[in-house]
């Protein structure tokens, strides 16, 4: 019998990662005794800017895909927390560049890197963990597991620039935006639960299926990302409401109203988000465009879709404890919308 996952359910979000959390306890202790030991270098400015980002309250999701499906794929070796590392060095790279092309101020919470030092050594700290990575995956022997991270890294650094092309450009359509996350946020995920079943050998069609459910996950978790922006808790987020307005972000919410908005809206997202005039109440008034036009709601079903995606694209792995968790953590990249 296939487990279901309740998309539309109200429990607390982290209640849905405790399987997953569980299950890779042990081998996360591996994962993280070797952050720790490869964000050590004699340039005192990185580990103590590097240590500033991965000690923040990050969740590791990634890494723990790997983790996971390496055991669901029925691994018994050890390089899979090596490559789950990696991974996570990979994306907090990947964070300290964004930061600076977005100018961001808070990072999970904390004032990020760039604000505490500047973008410079954000910049080429970002660049020693991207190096530490490969130095990582490179250890393993693993070539289709290099061959997998190393196109995600360069299909990350084509997503964010293409967001850059598109940002404040307000008749930017719903495909491009699919393409932006697919690139910038999805690639990581599909590259972090494939890799698990790379390292385990695991024939074209089992690959492809964890391929699949990383991207479908991925996509659904950056669509409640870009929704939450408009419509969450800045407690919950680990950055202020609206930044993504603010910066000029052309995310889906936007995208929905403009295209469902009438003149006058359009000239207010022209205004606020193309030539950057944000004004007293503005946000607020975005904010209540997008109900209107149910943007918000719009996303989150777009969300669930995804979602679904990513749980059938299981359903050929026989039930098991590592299954079941893996399509728990699709309930909670959900379960955050409520």
């Amino acid at each position: 019998m296939g487990v279901v996952i309740p998309l539309d359910d109200m429990r607390d979000p982290a209640q849905s990662l405790k399987p997953l959390l569980g299950l890779v306890a042990e081998d996360m202790q591996g994962v993280n005794r070797i952050i720790l030991d490869k964000a050590v270098s004699d340039v005192d400015l990185i580990p103590k800017l590097a240590h500033h980002l991965i000690d923040s309250g990050g969740k590791r999701l990634r890494p723990m895909l790997a983790l996971a499906t390496a055991r669901l794929c029925g691994y018994k070796d050890a390089e899979h927390i090596v490559l789950a590392a990696s991974i996570e060095f990979l994306h907090t790279a990947t964070l300290l560049h964004d930061d600076v092309v977005d100018e961001s101020d808070i990072r999970r919470g904390k004032k990020s890197a760039r604000i505490l030092w500047d973008n410079q050594s954000s910049v080429l700290v970002g660049d020693f963990l991207l190096g530490q990575a490969f130095r990582m995956m490179v250890t393993t022997g693993s070539l289709p597991s290099l061959q997998i991270l190393s196109n995600a890294a360069a299909i990350i650094a084509e997503g964010e620039i293409m967001q850059l092309a598109a940002a404040k450009n307000v008749t930017t359509s719903e495909d491009t935006y699919l393409a932006i996350i697919n690139s910038k946020t999805a690639a990581l995920f599909s590259a972090a639960a494939e890799v698990g079943g790379a390292i385990a050998d695991e024939p074209d069609e089992v690959r492809e299926a964890l391929r699949s459910y990383g991207k479908n996950l991925g996509i659904a978790f950056q669509l409640v990302d870009d929704a939450l922006d408009y419509s969450g808790e800045d407690a919950k987020l680990g950055k202020n409401i609206g930044d993504d307005f603010q910066e000029g972000k052309i995310t889906l919410p936007v995208i929905l109203s403009w295209r469902r908005g009438n003149a006058k809206e359009r000239a207010f997202w022209k205004r606020t988000l193309t030539d950057s005039d944000i004004q007293d109440g503005d946000l607020e008034h975005a904010i209540e465009l997008m109900g209107k036009h149910k943007a918000i709601d719009a996303t989150f079903e777009r969300a669930r879709h995804y979602g679904a995606i990513a749980c059938d694209a299981l359903a050929i792995f026989p039930q098991s404890k590592h299954k079941a968790a893996l399509l728990e953590v699709v309930g909670f990249c959900i379960s955050r919308a409520n």
